[in-house]
C-alpha cells in the first residue's frame, strides 16, 4: 500500500508528541527523530526508496518539484499538514539514493512569552525603523524568534510588512498589519531582488529570511536608512561575529562605509543558542545575547573602541534595559531552575566564571 498523507501525519504526529524538530528519512533505514540534541529511531520498519518518492509526491504537491522527483538532486519548500502543522522538507541524494529531513513547524504563530524571551525583544518590536539581526546557528530557532516579533507587531500596528523567505515558514493571519509574504523562487528570484521590489511596495516592515550576500546586506541597510524597520538572520555566534562578519563581505575600500551604516542603522541583535532544558524530555531553551545600540557600540563599530569590548559594554547596560550577555542569560536561566547547573558550566564563557558569578552572587 502507497504511503499516504494520513501515514505522514501519522508520523508528524509521533514527532510532535516527543518534542522532536526534526524527522530524518532515508532509504533502507527507520524514520529518526531529532529531539533536544539527539538523534533518536523510531521503533518502525525501514523505508524502502520507492516509499521515500511516495512521501516526495505527497510534500512536492503544488511546487515547482511536483512530478519531477526521478529528475531532480536537491529540493527545498515547504508543506501544511492539514489540522496539524507545517514542515520544511530538504529532499536530498546520497550515494545516489533519496533521502528527506522535515524541520516541524508548528501551526500555531509563536509568541515573545511561549518562546520563553526575554521581554526586551518587546522593545525591538516597537522600533519604526533600522536593522535588527537575529544571529546563531542553523536550527537555533532563528526564525521563530523573527516570527514572534512580526507577530507582536502585526498585534500592535496597523502596519504593511513584507517577509522574504526560503521557504515561507509560519504563515501569519493578518490582524492589524498587512501581511505579503513572499517565497525566493516562487515569487521572488532571490532575496537581494525580493528585497529591491519591496522598497517599491510602500512597506513599514520588511523580513529577509537571511543575509547571504554584500550585495542583500547593502540594500538591507539602505532600506534602514530611509525610514523602515528591517529584520533577517545570519548564521554568526554572537554580536561581534556578526559586526566582524558583515564588514568583511565587503571590499577594503568599501568597510569605512559599510562600518558607518553599520554604527547609524544597526538597532539591535539578538544571539540565540539552543540548550537542554530541565522542563521536560526533549525540551529545549534559547539563551541570548541581545544588543540594544549604545554610544558604546558604535564606538566600536567605527574602531574608535576595540570590537572585544562589545560584550562588557552589553553587561553594563543590561540595569536599564539595554540587553544581555550570553552569559548573563545563562545564569538567569540557572537561577529560574529551566537549566542544569552541569548545562550552565559548560555554556558559560568559562566554567571558573560560573562557579565565580555563583559566589559572588
Amino acid at each position: 500500500m502507497a504511503f499516504s498523507l494520513t501515514n505522514l501525519k501519522d508520523l508528524a504526529n509521533v514527532a510532535i508528541k516527543y518534542n522532536a524538530s526534526d524527522i530524518h528519512l532515508r532509504t533502507d533505514e527507520p524514520p529518526v527523530l531529532r529531539i533536544g540534541s539527539e538523534l533518536v529511531p523510531v521503533q518502525s520498519k525501514s523505508l524502502s526508496e520507492i516509499t521515500i518518492y511516495e512521501i516526495c509526491a505527497i510534500i512536492f504537491t503544488g511546487h515547482k518539484y511536483q512530478g519531477q522527483v526521478d529528475k531532480i538532486t536537491e529540493a527545498d519548500g515547504a508543506f501544511n499538514i492539514p489540522d496539524l502543522c507545517r514542515v520544511r522538507f530538504n529532499f536530498f541524494k546520497y550515494t545516489g539514493r533519496p533521502g528527506l529531513v522535515l524541520r516541524i513547524i508548528s501551526k500555531e504563530i509563536p509568541t515573545i512569552e511561549s518562546l520563553n524571551l526575554n521581554p526586551i525583544i518587546k522593545n525591538i518590536s516597537n522600533l519604526s525603523r533600522g536593522l535588527v539581526l537575529v544571529t546563531g546557528p542553523t536550527g537555533c530557532g532563528k526564525s521563530s524568534t523573527l516570527a514572534a516579533i512580526i507577530n507582536e507587531i502585526n498585534k500592535k500596528k496597523a502596519a504593511h510588512i513584507i517577509t522574504i523567505e526560503d521557504p515561507i515558514e509560519f504563515v501569519h493571519p493578518q490582524i492589524k498589519s498587512r501581511l505579503s509574504q513572499r517565497e525566493v523562487t516562487i515569487d521572488t528570484p532571490t532575496f537581494a531582488e525580493g528585497l529591491r521590489s519591496a522598497l517599491r511596495q510602500d512597506p513599514d516592515v520588511i523580513l529577509i529570511g537571511e543575509m547571504r550576500d554584500a550585495e542583500t546586506i547593502s540594500t538591507a541597510l539602505s532600506a534602514a536608512e530611509t525610514g523602515h524597520l528591517v529584520l533577517s538572520t545570519i548564521h554568526t555566534k554572537n554580536t561581534i561575529a556578526t559586526i566582524t562578519r558583515i564588514i568583511s563581505m565587503f571590499s577594503g575600500e568599501q568597510q569605512a562605509d559599510i562600518k558607518k551604516a553599520l554604527a547609524e542603522n544597526l538597532q539591535a541583535t539578538i544571539g540565540q543558542r539552543l540548550l537542554k532544558s530541565e522542563k521536560g524530555a526533549g525540551k529545549m531553551v534559547a539563551a541570548l545575547e541581545i544588543m540594544m545600540m549604545s554610544p558604546g557600540i558604535r564606538e566600536c563599530i567605527l574602531g574608535e573602541q576595540e570590537l572585544r569590548s562589545i560584550t562588557a559594554i552589553i553587561e553594563r547596560g543590561s540595569s536599564n534595559g539595554g540587553g544581555q550577555s550570553f552569559d548573563q542569560s545563562i545564569l538567569d536561566l540557572f537561577k529560574r531552575k529551566i537549566i542544569s547547573r552541569e548545562v550552565a558550566a559548560e555554556e558559560f564563557s568559562s566554567p571558573a566564571d560560573f562557579s565565580q558569578k555563583l559566589l559572588i552572587e
